[in-house]
């Protein structure tokens, strides 16, 4: 209905910056309803970079997906039941403009357009008459959430409006209290960045409001008395807010301390740093903290002090970089006198009139590419050197062209994940029963107790969750709320997000108010610290609104073992939680739709909920990346210009695998040019020993499988062998073939080099790589032999010697270290037959997950070092779709629910027992309906009954050395 429709709306938008950073814009247009209300009217709505759209001061939605700006995405609202008849209404919409590049989003402009469309025609259309606003209380400040996202948040709700959003006086540019100006237009549509708008193609997302399980840590706590975060990679390189790439840089920051007496100084990073910190040219004389936090003290007199901080970076991608200080006496900040360029000033907390630092530099920068992995170190400038040794700045007048202020927009002073991590004082409290009252909104409020320090605790939601985080609460002016969400805590020790600023600070204004963050946020606990209070808080509810992809439970999975009952339910979950708009790695560090998890998590998906829409719109992002790279990006739409081969080679598998599942042709011929240009884009580095050798970001596994960037890595040769034999297949479906020849052709060209090149007798395995000067791997790895496996490409005894190795892997071979990599071994010990090793690996290693109260898979292993961030963090994230494969191989295997024809319409029944004494559940259809299977075993006989719809072949096979009895029934499909 809406491909191709003509626009009469313009793109708007305010202010003097068309790209401003991390800006918050209000746009209204009120009009008069018809005394008869209208019967239909919808509205279409899309915005630069996310909008949240009011009408009649109800939010109906949020948006709009993420694309790549050639083809922005518009949603389209059915809003008659909104209106208001014969009054005057009006539609709102909140714009968040990032104003940079990151991991989902390319830099366009700040923009909206909107279009109100009606029986009889458009009813309003965004041009030069809507009024706008910045939102008074949003500061632009506020730190970047991580380089792969866009900005948390800092509100002032003492400036906040509260009514902007129904006030039918803003034809005026009056409302609320703000200062409304005319909106101006930036472009028609189909111009400025967004060159064409197309349908959003998925359905909204849903949205519960979810309460806390409970109230599980009180204390009073207190932190460095000055805490800040800075975007250093903007800050050495302004212009690289173009791209996500990496910079590298080497600077110094300078600020003049100025304490009343003599005292112990501490420089702590609570996110970490490895640069030199010199105090008066000294440098700490003592250092501590839990990596990666650091923390460097100095004894010093009364009087002024010049500290110099060493900011170095090989790759910076762009998260905040926190820095506190904290002293035993008081203290002030103010600017260093380094240069006779206007730099004085000073600062005790606040920027609002500029910041107490100035850099040094940079003297030397670069931006990271594509093979940022291998990237040489800067250059040392001689200024730069003295410095690092500890030579005064004041003795280098030369110097003084190197001096200059930031930008206050880099920095805030309000740095809730600092002041979090780093706390100079705590003393736990037991937590009152009246404080519990928030779990679930009860009458009367909780009060929470008055303490001489500030008052943090810490609410768990019950599980992980992904959504927007809101509270209501009751406070004097200038009380300030700060939440920090986390993903694990265990006993005393709690995980904190080291690249991850999941934070809010809420500057409350008088009396009762509530908040609904715009920013979507994954977490499971919410670190809650009230600080400056002058009254008492009376807190009514703290929750978050569970956003979800619209999914059906048509999957369903229960046996006799309810370890891997748990295990199939957090696979589950953890699918869900990663199904945004696209599939996401992860809804709390990233939010990233990386292409070659998204194969993975698509498997998981059919037998779990069964959605084809969003695997469809996930493979339909990856080509619009060809314009960036003809070998297609790893995570898109990104502004990173990465490239991982293999991830390529899943998204030809997955193609293959979508249009089997789904049955649909049509799909493959559309797709088929696609996939066609990767497969010719990559065959170009196909060496004269008839191997793929390329230099990329040669990934599979986070072990220390010996894949370097350069050379030839066996893992992608297989991958790449593969996907060009299933992408012939694809051929076929598409009616193409010419192709089909051509690359099965390819493919056992490239299979025979495999055998010939990485093949070692003495082992009787293959080698993991050959290195680009040509040196042979002496590290062999269990990895490089299970896609071996997978990837059929031995025959006869070189086959059985690989599948030993898999099924007995030798000592001192790199091992499996995560997931992710697990899924692939699971698919090999299925092809072998071997249930009962497959079921055993997941009842050890997600096991070890529930032992920590797991309720999501976790992206790493926690039994492996080498993967660690830190000695105490047993993963990164605790909720990662890559690694949901039980919630697969269980119902593929155990279930034994596997289809033998394109498009389901026959299914091999094919279940084995694994040791188990009973299992029963559900696997989705791609269109509707599914197949139920219960069995049970009573000795060596096994009680077979399956359900499935009319139409459906079923061939059974039951399991080696077992008799059976079977009961099928038929349901009818509508």
């Amino acid at each position: 209905m809406n491909i191709g429709r003509t626009w009469s709306a313009k793109w708007i938008w305010g202010g003097e910056e068309d790209r401003p950073r991390n800006e918050w814009r209000c746009f209204r247009k009120s009009f008069e309803c018809p005394e008869n209300g209208l019967k239909e009217a919808v509205l279409h709505i899309s915005a630069d970079s996310r909008y949240v759209l009011y009408v009649n001061g109800t939010q109906a939605g949020r948006g709009p997906v993420r694309s790549w700006p050639e083809e922005q995405s518009y949603d389209s609202y059915d809003v008659a039941h909104l209106l208001l008849p014969g009054r005057r209404n009006t539609i709102a919409v909140l714009v968040l403009h990032f104003g940079m590049s990151n991991f989902y989003y390319l830099l366009g402009q700040g923009a909206l357009i909107t279009e109100l469309e009606g029986p009889s025609g458009v009813l309003l259309a965004t041009d030069d008459s809507w009024g706008t606003s910045r939102l008074p209380g949003q500061q632009s400040s506020a730190p970047r959430m991580s380089c792969q996202q866009a900005f948390g948040e800092v509100i002032d709700a003492r400036e906040l409006p509260e009514h902007w959003t129904t006030d039918e006086t803003a034809e005026g540019f009056q409302a609320s209290g703000m200062g409304w100006e005319a909106a101006r237009q930036v472009a028609a549509a189909g111009e400025g960045p967004w060159k064409k708008l197309v349908p959003r193609d998925i359905p909204f997302l849903t949205e519960e409001k979810v309460y806390p399980s409970a109230v599980i840590s009180l204390c009073e706590v207190q932190p460095p008395a000055y805490a800040a975060a800075f975007d250093l990679k903007t800050i050495m390189l302004p212009e690289s807010v173009w791209s996500a790439n990496p910079i590298a840089y080497k600077a110094f920051l300078s600020v003049q301390v100025n304490v009343e007496k003599s005292c112990t100084f501490t420089i702590g990073f609570p996110t970490g740093a490895e640069g030199a910190v010199f105090l008066d040219g000294k440098k700490a004389v003592r250092s501590y903290g839990v990596e990666p936090e650091r923390y460097d003290v100095f004894e010093t007199s009364a009087g002024s002090h010049l500290v110099l901080i060493e900011t170095e970076s090989r790759y910076d991608h762009g998260s905040s970089w926190h820095l506190g200080f904290h002293a035993d006496a008081p203290f002030t900040l103010s600017r260093p006198e380094l240069a006779s360029t206007a730099l004085s000033g000073s600062a005790t907390g606040t920027n609002a009139d500029g910041n107490p630092f100035a850099l040094i530099g940079p003297f030397a920068t670069a931006e990271r590419t594509q093979h940022w992995l291998d990237s040489p170190p800067l250059p040392d400038h001689p200024l730069y050197i003295q410095l690092r040794e500890g030579v005064s700045p004041e003795s280098l007048p030369e110097l003084e062209s190197w001096v200059k202020p930031l930008d206050t927009r880099l920095y805030t002073d309000q740095d809730v994940f600092g002041s979090s991590v780093w706390q100079t004082a705590t003393r736990a409290l037991a937590v009152p029963a009246q404080l519990q009252q928030m779990v679930v909104p009860a009458p009367e409020p909780a009060v929470l107790p008055g303490l001489a320090g500030d008052c943090e605790f810490v609410v768990d939601l019950g599980e992980q969750r992904s959504g927007y985080i809101g509270f209501e609460l009751e406070a004097a002016a200038g009380t300030i709320l700060d939440v920090y969400g986390i993903e694990h805590m265990e006993g005393d020790y709690r995980q904190h997000t080291y690249g991850l600023d999941n934070t809010i600070s809420y500057i409350c204004r008088d009396g009762r108010q509530s908040y609904l963050s715009p920013v979507r946020r994954g977490c499971r606990y919410l670190i809650v610290t009230v600080r400056q209070a002058s009254a008492p808080v009376k807190l009514y509810e703290m929750y978050m609104n569970q956003s979800s992809y619209p999914l059906p439970q048509r999957g369903e999975f229960r046996c006799s073992d309810s370890l891997l009952n748990e295990i199939w339910q957090i696979s589950r979950r953890t699918t869900k939680l990663c199904m945004e708009d696209t599939f996401v790695d992860c809804p709390a560090y990233e939010q990233t739709f990386w292409v070659g998890d998204a194969r993975n998590e698509a498997l998981v998906n059919y037998y779990v909920f069964g959605a084809t829409d969003i695997v469809k719109r996930c493979l339909n992002l990856v080509p619009g990346s060809e314009s960036r790279n003809p070998l297609y990006l790893d995570q898109v739409p990104s502004g990173w210009n990465s490239v991982i081969p293999n991830w390529t080679f899943f998204w030809m598998i997955a193609c293959q695998e979508y249009v089997e599942h789904t049955d649909d042709s049509d799909y493959a011929k559309t797709i088929w040019p696609s996939v066609q240009s990767a497969l010719e884009a990559y065959y170009e580095y196909i060496d004269d020993k008839g191997l793929l050798n390329i230099r990329s970001w040669n990934l599979l596994d986070w072990a220390p499988i010996d894949q370097p960037n350069s050379g030839v890595v066996t893992h992608q040769n297989l991958f790449f062998m593969k996907a060009m034999r299933l992408s012939a297949a694809l051929a076929q479906r598409a009616g193409q073939s010419e192709q089909v020849s051509l690359w099965q052709e390819r493919s056992e060209v490239l299979r025979t080099a495999i055998n010939l090149h990485l093949w070692d007798e003495e082992r009787q395995a293959f080698l993991d790589c050959i290195h680009e000067d040509g040196r042979r791997s002496e590290k062999f790895s269990v990895q490089t032999q299970v896609i071996a496996c997978l990837c059929a490409v031995a025959d006869g005894e070189r086959k059985a010697s690989i599948e030993s190795h898999v099924l007995q892997p030798p000592v001192g071979w790199t091992q499996i270290g995560s997931p992710f990599m697990s899924f692939f071994y699971y698919e090999v010990l299925a092809s072998l037959g071997r249930s009962d090793l497959l079921v055993d690996d997941i009842r050890l290693q997600y096991g070890r997950m529930l032992d920590h109260g797991a309720t999501t898979c976790w992206e790493m292993y926690p039994s492996f070092k080498e993967n660690r961030a830190s000695s105490d963090m047993l993963t990164r994230s605790h909720c990662h779709a890559w690694s949901a494969a039980p919630g697969y191989f269980l119902g593929r295997e155990i279930l034994g629910v596997r289809p033998l024809d394109t498009g389901w319409r026959k299914v091999e029944i094919a279940p084995e027992p694994a040791g188990l004494r009973w299992a029963s559940g559900a696997v989705p259809l791609p269109e509707q309906g599914e197949i139920k299977v219960a069995w049970s075993m009573n000795g060596d006989n096994m009680k077979l009954t399956v359900t499935a719809p009319e139409g459906i072949e079923l061939d059974f096979k039951w399991p080696e050395g077992v008799k059976g009895s079977l009961e099928v029934k038929r349901v009818f499909l509508l």
